[in-house]
């Protein structure tokens, strides 16, 4: 009996000192929120610089924590934010189908939202990011402007059970194909796809990879010496794809599209090498979701909209506006 009544108090006490932690930020504190990445890019960096520049202005502690290790590194940042007890977390899920309990645990201990990558079936309040799927079908345009005649093309990638890895391909694919717009559409990664004027050879998954990443686009070049076009979806694919291609005398011969805005590659677009990029808005998608969960966490619900989907649109660089595209990004980082 007295040894039951022990074990009683102390699961009380321990679940009283939860509960306290949870509910630290409503006694005053200074509010604290997360800012989960799918990994480690150069992408991030510059998120990174955002949702730290949004702490300082709103006067709010800000984590920035960068997965090295994939899904069990995330899902433990996760858990240990949720322990921690802060007001909010903007999290972009590298397997969302497969995260939904950790993302719910999240969402019911302080306010969760996407970033970058969705998580519709989650409970989050919103997302934050671009269309994916349309920022794909942009990218297959600029291919259709370095290959007007058609061609083989080469797509590279970590994963493709992130939301916006998947939509991002499909959009190219289905742009290339000149197919309808249909977001819900998936072609086997592991299968050669043909068009009229455009096939593609395959989707290589490297999963973080480097040296994979490096290794598939070498092979790709070997095994298909007539390819026309690389694509790399991820910030650090195409810098890949470059290093590869020189090293293999392939510079200007194989066309480069690409994602994002790492120094490689928008060096790459200055120098004719890479044809264009898509590039997101990593800053604001770092500002913008700590300026967004403190609004929320403070009780201010007007912030989310209706459709439960905040874009920060796409936009493409190609040689005849990339520098002023750096001094921008230059600016906004202090540099």
């Amino acid at each position: 009996m007295t040894q039951g009544f022990s074990r009683l108090v102390f699961w009380l006490v321990c679940g009283g000192l939860f509960t306290a932690c949870q509910k630290s930020s409503q006694t005053g504190d200074t509010q604290e929120f997360a800012f989960v990445t799918n990994g480690v890019a150069s992408f991030w960096d510059i998120a990174k610089v955002g949702a730290e520049k949004a702490g300082t202005d709103l006067g709010v502690k800000v984590s920035v924590l960068m997965p090295a290790s994939g899904v069990v590194d995330q899902k433990q940042m996760i858990e240990d934010m949720v322990i921690r007890g802060i007001d909010g977390m903007a999290v972009s899920p590298i397997d969302p189908e497969n995260q939904l309990e950790v993302l719910n645990k999240a969402a019911a201990s302080s306010k969760l939202i996407t970033v970058d990558a969705d998580a519709p079936k989650a409970k989050r309040l919103m997302y934050l990011g671009m269309d994916n799927y349309q920022a794909g079908r942009m990218a297959g345009q600029l291919v259709k402007e370095a290959l007007p005649q058609g061609g083989s093309i080469a797509i590279f990638v970590g994963r493709i059970e992130q939301d916006n890895a998947r939509l991002r391909r499909q959009g190219l694919i289905d742009e290339l194909l000149d197919r309808s717009a249909d977001a819900t559409r998936f072609d086997d990664p592991g299968t050669v796809i043909k068009g009229e004027r455009y096939t593609i050879l395959g989707t290589l998954l490297d999963q973080f990879d480097r040296a994979k990443a490096k290794t598939y686009v070498e092979d790709t070049l070997t095994r298909n010496p007539d390819v026309g076009c690389m694509v790399g979806l991820f910030a650090y694919n195409p810098p890949i794809i470059l290093e590869a291609l020189g090293r293999m005398n392939q510079l200007g011969k194989v066309k480069v599209v690409a994602f994002d805005e790492a120094d490689e590659t928008l060096e790459g677009v200055t120098a004719g090498h890479v044809h264009g990029t898509v590039v997101q808005n990593p800053y604001e998608y770092g500002y913008q979701s700590i300026k967004l969960l403190k609004s929320i966490a403070s009780g201010d619900q007007s912030v989310i909209p209706a459709s439960g989907f905040i874009d920060i649109p796409a936009r493409l660089i190609r040689r005849d506006n990339v520098e002023d595209y750096r001094k921008d990004l230059k600016a906004k980082l202090g540099q």
